[in-house]
C-alpha cells in the first residue's frame, strides 16, 4: 500500500464520511498530498551516494471556498499530511532540511478545485553570539546577515556559521558542516572588507552561484552552505 493510499484510509477514518461528502466537488485532500510528496520528490538536492536533502517546509494555496471548508478539519489534516511526509522521506530514503511545517494559506484568485503547493529547505538557526537582537542594535552592527528572514549581527572578531556547538551561528541541516564557513571582517583604516572563508566543509560552500573557498562579499551577497542561503547586509548601505 502507497502512502497515500495509507493517508486517504486514516483521513477517512479520522473524521468519517463527512469528510468526503464536504469535498466530494471541490479539492480532495489526497490531491494535496500527492502534490505534497512530487514537490519533495521534484526539489531533491543530492549531497552525497547516500544523502539527499528535500524541502521540509510546504505552502498549500487554496481557494476561498476550499479553504473555508477545509477549516474545520485543519488539524486533523496537518497532522496527517506531516505524518505522510514523513513516511514518504524515510520510504525514499531522503534526508529533511529540518522540523517539517505546512501551512495552509486562502489565495482570493484561485477557483475552487485549484491550488498550488511549494516547498523549501529551511532549517532551525540558534544564534550564540550574545550580539544585538534590536532593530536598532541590528542597525548599528558593521555587518549583518539574514538567514530564514532572521537578522544577526556579525561580531568584529567575525562569524563561524556550521551545524555544530561550536558555532556561532548554529544551523541544523544535515548538508552543513559542524564548522563550515566563517564571514571574517578586515579594517585597514576606514575602509571595511568583509570575505567568507570555507573552513574545510564537506559540501563546500558558494558565494553568488559560485563555489569558492574564499570570497570576497558585498551588500547582498548570497552565501549558499548546504540547503541554507544566508544573505549579506550592510545595515549602512540603507541609509546612503
Amino acid at each position: 500500500m502507497s502512502v497515500l493510499q495509507r493517508f486517504e484510509q486514516r483521513l477517512e477514518r479520522a473524521v468519517s464520511g463527512a469528510f468526503a461528502r464536504v469535498f466530494r466537488s471541490a479539492v480532495q485532500p489526497v490531491e494535496i498530498a500527492s502534490s505534497i510528496t512530487r514537490e519533495i520528490d521534484n526539489s531533491i538536492q543530492v549531497l552525497s551516494r547516500d544523502r539527499v536533502l528535500v524541502p521540509n517546509v510546504f505552502r498549500v494555496e487554496l481557494s476561498p471556498g476550499d479553504h473555508d471548508r477545509l477549516a474545520p478539519y485543519g488539524s486533523t489534516l496537518h497532522s496527517e499530511l506531516d505524518r505522510l511526509v514523513h513516511e514518504h522521506v524515510r520510504e525514499q530514503r531522503y534526508t529533511l532540511a529540518g522540523p517539517v511545517v505546512i501551512d495552509l494559506n486562502r489565495r482570493e484568485d484561485l477557483t475552487t478545485g485549484r491550488f498550488l503547493v511549494t516547498g523549501k529547505a529551511s532549517a532551525t538557526v540558534v544564534d550564540s553570539t550574545n550580539g544585538p537582537t534590536s532593530d536598532t542594535g541590528i542597525n548599528k552592527a558593521a555587518v549583518v546577515v539574514e538567514v530564514n528572514g532572521a537578522r544577526h549581527a556579525v561580531p568584529d572578531s567575525g562569524l563561524v556559521i556550521g551545524r555544530g556547538d561550536e558555532a556561532d551561528l548554529r544551523i541544523n541541516d544535515p548538508a552543513v558542516s559542524r564548522e563550515h564557513a566563517e564571514i571574517r571582517i578586515a579594517m585597514d583604516g576606514r575602509t571595511m572588507a568583509v570575505s567568507v572563508v570555507d573552513l574545510g566543509s564537506t559540501n563546500g560552500t558558494k558565494v553568488d552561484g559560485k563555489k569558492v573557498k574564499q570570497a570576497l562579499l558585498r551588500d547582498g551577497s548570497a552565501i549558499v552552505i548546504g540547503g541554507t542561503t544566508v544573505t549579506v547586509r550592510d545595515p549602512r548601505a540603507a541609509r546612503r
